[in-house]
């Protein structure tokens, strides 16, 4: 079995506020509105961020997203209104530091030299 894309879905309840915040996450508005209800950011040539409405699940989303200088990113937040938390250490040289959408999804910001 091969797979051409992975989609990340994160559950919102409400969509105007969840896109806007996600716009500031993103730098961006959305790049694709398929549907009523579903909001597309391509964030990698073969990897979106999806929010979509459904308030029964809204707030028990986690998504992790690498990127190549964390401190960079937080920062590139700060700027936009977004607080992250405090910058941890995983294994190895590995950083991390989450931020929270309007209804408590997680987005985990990750540095890994490594990759």
């Amino acid at each position: 079995m091969s797979f051409t894309h992975v989609l990340a879905v994160v559950a919102v309840r409400d969509m105007p506020t969840a896109t806007e915040w996600y716009a500031r996450l993103f730098g961006r508005p959305a790049d694709a509105r398929p549907m009523d209800g579903l909001a597309d950011w391509h964030v990698a040539p073969t990897a979106w961020v999806q929010v979509y409405r459904s308030p029964e699940q809204a707030g028990s989303s986690m998504v992790n997203l690498v990127v190549p200088d964390l401190d960079r990113a937080v920062a590139e937040l700060a700027e936009r209104g977004i607080t992250a938390g405090a910058v941890e250490s995983g294994t190895g040289r590995v950083r991390f530091a989450a931020v929270h959408d309007p209804d408590g999804n997680r987005v985990a910001l990750i540095e890994s030299p490594a990759t």
